[in-house]
């Protein structure tokens, strides 16, 4: 990657992360923080917890297309600015009410979407996918630490100190994206990074990526409920507070990580991605029948989590990659773009409704809920096709052969390696789908005329 491409996208992942630490360090805590406020109850409770996957989840098409009218950087900080006044109201409010409406404004600073078209304005093509995985990355790296760390942060500032810290970091972004981020020499929409509004309409009838979209939605509706009463059930059988858990997350995290590797290179090295994939549904709904049956024994729990944990990252690593490997090759920013919508709706429905199932049912009730749930996604997961093993790639195409877009198209269907091949003559670019072990790079250039 070039210096400038470097500065971008390392500048922009910065944004995402510093946003992801604040969201996510209060999950290990909330809970127990929660319960003390005015108001609250274990739906309520929920909600809170929750809430700000709504507004998330509802926003972020919209706040994409949006910054396509008036600028990146504006949408960015606008939206940067909403998660800082958002995280001010909760950390001011004393009753359940006004932490629900500080989340909620956190979240409707939707600037996801934003900032992978930003990533895309500023690299070429040939490093895109190069930038968006260090983007992705980060993101996950951010959501580990910010679990693992929440609990260490608040038994020196507490939960109300972790939501001010939301205030300063969302500041750090704006001032990360004012004066760190280049400026795009211009805006394009980039079908392999955006969401196209026209193309909703056939990846939601894609029943391949509604598999995946169902997934990303169970998945974190599982991780949200089971943060109502993980905390609790820690409390009660190592009698050490929500503060000092820590000391349990962190290594289940670590031995998570180190577990989740050897599934990945399974995954993807030796091609055996959707045996990895229903596996790791199975692991997870075993892990839930665990918390139900035996989550009153500190062995039994602590193997539930560190089993939850490993699946979960697997499914966080290999879901983008699926979704990449199943959408057509000019729609992958759109389904994309929806897979991180239903993502966040996730986050909302497991606060909610897991919420209302610890309110009715107690621990047992949220963890039969997610029992349940983590079945059905095993049927859903078990039909699904076999992955095909593609990436998509992107070619520039001359002026001159734009003109017969779907003779193009058909030519470089014939090159070697090549699946699909779609022309978009506004953008001057090929859409490719290719088998990189067989793709003939240098004849596909030629065809498209592009230097």
């Amino acid at each position: 990657m070039e210096r400038q491409e470097l500065r971008a996208a390392g500048s922009l992942a910065a944004v995402f992360s510093v946003r992801l630490l604040g969201l996510f360090m209060i999950y290990p805590v909330f809970a127990a923080y929660a319960g003390g406020l005015s108001h609250a109850n274990s739906y309520l409770i929920g909600e809170a917890l929750g809430i700000y996957g709504l507004t998330q989840g509802v926003l972020q098409i919209p706040f994409g297309l949006l910054s396509d009218k008036v600028g990146r950087k504006v949408m960015i900080v606008a939206g940067l600015i909403l998660f800082a006044l958002g995280s001010a109201i909760a950390a001011v409010s004393t009753s359940i009410g006004g932490v629900i409406v500080g989340r909620a404004l956190q979240g409707s600073g939707a600037v996801g979407s934003v900032i992978l078209a930003l990533v895309a304005d500023l690299t070429s093509e040939e490093n895109r996918t190069k930038a968006m995985a260090m983007v992705g990355i980060t993101i996950g790296a951010s959501f580990m630490i910010a679990l693992g760390t929440g609990p260490i942060v608040a038994t020196f500032v507490g939960v109300r100190g972790i939501f001010w810290l939301m205030v300063g970091l969302g500041f750090v972004g704006v001032a990360i994206t004012l004066w760190a981020v280049p400026n795009p020499p211009r805006l394009r929409v980039h079908r392999d990074a955006e969401t196209v509004p026209a193309l909703i309409g056939a990846a939601l009838r894609n029943g391949e990526l509604l598999r995946l979209d169902f997934g990303i939605f169970v998945l974190h509706a599982m991780l949200t409920a089971g943060f109502l009463v993980v905390p609790g059930l820690l409390r009660a059988t190592l009698h050490i507070p929500a503060r000092g858990q820590w000391m349990v997350y962190l290594p289940v995290l670590i031995v998570s990580i180190i577990a989740m590797l050897p599934a990945i290179i399974v995954a993807e090295r030796y091609r055996r991605m959707k045996a990895v994939f229903v596996s790791a549904v199975a692991v997870l709904a075993v892990s839930q029948a665990m918390l139900y049956f035996g989550s009153g024994n500190l062995f039994v729990l602590l193997a539930a989590l560190t089993i939850f944990f490993s699946a979960f990252n697997v499914m966080e690593a290999s879901l983008p990659s699926l979704i990449t490997k199943v959408a057509p090759p000019d729609a992958k920013g759109t389904a994309m773009g929806l897979y991180s919508s239903l993502q966040f709706l996730g986050v909302f429905a497991g606060g909610l409704v897991g919420g209302l199932a610890h309110q009715h049912g107690g621990s047992a009730g949220v963890f039969a809920l997610t029992a349940i749930v983590a079945l059905i996604w095993l049927v859903v997961a078990a039909t699904m096709a076999q992955p095909s093993f593609l990436t998509t790639r992107l070619l520039p195409v001359a002026d001159e052969k734009t003109k017969d877009s779907e003779g193009l198209a058909a030519k470089l269907r014939q090159v070697p390696g090549v699946a699909e091949a779609v022309v978009i003559p506004a953008e001057r670019l090929a859409y490719l789908k290719v088998d990189s072990a067989l793709f003939d790079a240098a004849l596909a250039q030629s065809l498209a005329g592009a230097s």
